[in-house]
C-alpha cells in the first residue's frame, strides 16, 4: 500500500482515467474493509454490551448529541470542496487546512466550557468530566481533515479502509480493557479518543503532506462557500437525526435512550457498512462526471439499484428476526429494544438508497439546493418525533419511520430537479429489489413464526437467513429482466483484476453502466 507523494497530489489529470475500474475496484475494497469493521464492531458490540449497562450507554448517548453536533462543524464541509473541485492547488489546501485547524480548535473550547451546561441540562453530575475529556478528540482529528479528503480525491480507498479498521480495532481493545477494570461509561470515552489519535497517525502516514502558510487570493472563496451550505445542511440534518435522542434523554430517561441508542445503532450498522462504501466511491467518480449527464444518469441508476438489492432483504430479515438478534447480540436485559428495532428495520428498507439523492445535488456543485433541502426535511422529521413522543421510545421510532415514507417523493423530485435523473428512473432502478425483497420478507415471517420462534436463536436466525437467501434469488430468476440484472452485477467482477495496462476498454464508467 503506497503512500501519497508529492508530484502527483494536486496534480488532477490523471483523475479521469480509468474510473471504471477505479470505481468498481474502489467499491470492492471498501466494502471489503467495511466487512471486516462490521465484524470488529459485532464483536465489540456483544462483548460491551455484557460489560456496561443500558445506563452506561445511556449517559455517553447525552454527550454525544452535543459532541457530534460540534463535530459537524469541524469539517466546514471542506473535505467535500477538495474531492469535488475539478482544479487544486498546494496553496488553496494549505489554507483550507488552516482553516479547518482553527475551526476545530475553537470547537474543543466550546464543547470543555459547556461541559457543566451539559451536566445541568441533563441533571447528571458526572457528565461534566465526560464532555470535558471527549473534547480533546476536536484538537486531535482536525489535523488530518484535508489529509484526508486528499486521499479521497485520489481515491486511496484502500488506505482510507486501513486506517479506520486499524483505529477501529485499536478503540475497541481500549474500551474493553478499560471495561474489564470496572471503567463503566469511562471505557467508552477512552475508545473514542484512541480512535481519534491513531486514526491522525496513521493519515499523516499515508499522506506525509505538509502544509503552507494560509494565504489570500488563492482562490478558495467558491470552496468555502461550497462548503458552509454543505455545513449549514450537517447542521440542520444532525439536528434531526438526533432530536429523538435529546427527547427521549429529556422526557423519558437514560434506560429508554441506552435502549433506543442502541436498538438504532444495530438498525444503521448494515445500512452504514454497505451505503458508505459505495457513496464514498461514487461521489469522485459523479464529480468527473458531471459535464456528461448521459453517463451521469446511468451510473448513479446503477448505484442504487445495487444498493437496493443489498440492503432490501437485509432489512427485511432485521424485521423478522428482530427478537432473536437482540437477544443473541446483547442479551437478555436488552429484549426491551426489540419492539424499537423492528421498527426502525421499517425504515431501513428504502432509506439506504433515499438518502443517495444528494449525492446528485453536492456532484455538480448544488450545495446551495443540498442545504434546502436538508432543511426542510430535517424540520419535517423533527415534528414526527414530537408527535411520538407521548407513545414513549417506540413513539419516537414510529414518528421517525412513518415521517420517512412520507416525505420520500416530495425529496425525491427536489433531488432531482433539474438534472439528468429522474424520479421514474430512480424508481424503476429499485422496482426488482423492492419486489424481491418483500417477497423474500413475507416468506421469512411466515417460517419464523410457523416454527422457528421455538428454536435456538443461532439456529432460528441461521435457518432464516437460508430461507430468505434462497427466496430472494429465487424470486430474482423469475420477475421478468431478473437474470439479466444478476448476470450484470457479476460482470462487474473482471474489472477488479484488470492488469493496469490493459485499460483501453476502461477509459470511462460507461463500461461499467451500459
Amino acid at each position: 500500500m503506497k503512500r501519497l507523494t508529492r508530484d502527483i497530489l494536486f496534480d488532477s489529470e490523471h483523475l479521469g482515467r480509468d474510473l471504471a475500474r477505479k470505481s468498481i475496484r474502489g467499491g470492492m475494497t471498501t466494502m471489503t474493509a467495511q466487512g471486516i469493521q462490521f465484524v470488529l464492531n459485532l464483536a465489540g458490540t456483544i462483548v460491551l454490551a455484557r460489560l456496561l449497562t443500558p445506563n452506561d450507554y445511556g449517559l455517553i448517548g447525552m454527550v454525544m448529541v452535543i459532541v457530534n453536533f460540534a463535530t459537524m462543524f469541524k469539517d466546514a464541509g471542506l473535505s467535500m470542496a477538495t474531492v469535488q473541485k475539478e482544479e487544486i492547488s498546494h496553496e488553496q489546501i494549505s489554507t483550507l487546512f488552516w482553516i479547518n485547524v482553527l475551526i476545530s480548535v475553537a470547537l474543543g473550547l466550546c464543547v470543555l466550557a459547556a461541559s457543566p451546561l451539559v451536566a445541568m441540562f441533563y441533571g447528571k453530575p458526572e457528565l461534566t468530566t465526560v464532555t470535558a475529556a471527549l473534547s480533546l478528540s476536536f484538537l486531535i482529528s482536525g489535523l488530518t481533515i484535508q489529509h484526508q479528503a486528499l486521499l479521497r480525491r485520489h481515491m486511496r480507498f484502500g488506505t482510507l479502509a486501513v486506517i479506520r479498521i486499524v483505529s477501529y480495532a485499536i478503540h475497541l481493545i481500549v474500551a474493553i480493557l478499560l471495561a474489564l477494570v470496572g471503567w463503566r461509561y469511562w471505557a467508552l470515552v477512552g475508545g473514542s479518543l484512541a480512535t481519534a489519535l491513531s486514526g491522525t497517525l496513521l493519515t499523516l502516514f499515508f499522506c506525509p503532506w505538509i502544509p503552507g502558510r494560509m494565504k489570500k487570493g488563492t482562490g478558495v472563496r467558491g470552496m468555502l462557500k461550497f462548503g458552509g451550505y454543505l455545513t449549514g445542511f450537517n447542521f440542520v440534518n444532525y439536528f434531526a437525526r438526533n432530536a429523538d435522542n435529546l427527547l427521549i434523554g429529556k422526557f423519558i430517561g437514560a434506560d429508554a435512550l441506552g435502549l433506543y441508542a442502541k436498538a438504532y445503532q444495530l438498525f444503521m450498522l448494515p445500512i452504514t457498512q454497505i451505503r458508505a462504501p459505495l457513496t464514498a466511491v461514487v461521489l469522485p467518480v459523479l464529480s468527473r462526471l458531471q459535464n456528461e449527464p448521459d453517463k451521469c444518469a446511468k451510473y448513479y441508476y446503477r448505484l442504487v439499484s445495487m444498493l437496493s438489492f443489498i440492503t432490501m432483504p437485509i432489512m427485511g430479515f432485521l424485521f423478522v428476526c428482530s427478537e432473536s438478534i437482540v437477544r443473541l447480540l446483547l442479551g437478555e436485559k436488552w429484549l426491551d429494544a426489540n419492539v424499537i428495532f423492528k421498527i426502525l428495520a421499517v425504515a431501513g428498507f428504502i432509506q439506504a438508497v433515499e438518502t443517495t439523492g444528494g449525492l446528485i445535488m453536492l456532484s455538480t456543485g448544488q450545495s446551495r439546493r443540498f442545504f434546502t433541502y436538508g432543511a426542510i426535511r430535517s424540520a419535517f422529521l423533527v415534528g414526527c418525533f414530537v408527535i411520538g413522543l407521548p407513545w414513549g421510545v417506540c413513539g419516537v421510532a414510529a414518528g421517525f419511520t412513518i415521517g420517512d415514507y412520507l416525505i420520500l417523493f416530495p425529496a425525491l423530485w427536489y433531488c432531482f430537479r433539474g438534472t439528468p435523473v429522474s424520479v421514474a428512473g430512480f424508481l424503476l432502478a429499485i422496482a426488482q429489489p423492492t419486489i424481491a425483497g418483500l417477497i423474500s420478507t413475507g416468506v421469512m415471517y411466515f417460517s419464523y413464526e410457523s416454527f422457528l420462534i421455538e428454536q435456538h436463536d443461532f439456529v432460528a436466525i441461521g435457518i432464516c437467513l437460508l430461507v430468505g437467501l434462497l427466496s430472494y434469488l429465487g424470486v430474482w430468476a423469475i420477475i421478468p429482466g431478473g437474470l439479466t440484472t444478476l448476470r450484470e452485477f457479476t460482470s462487474y467482477l473482471p474489472l477488479l483484476f484488470r492488469n493496469k495496462n490493459n485499460r483501453q476498454q476502461a477509459k470511462s464508467p460507461a463500461v461499467v453502466i451500459q
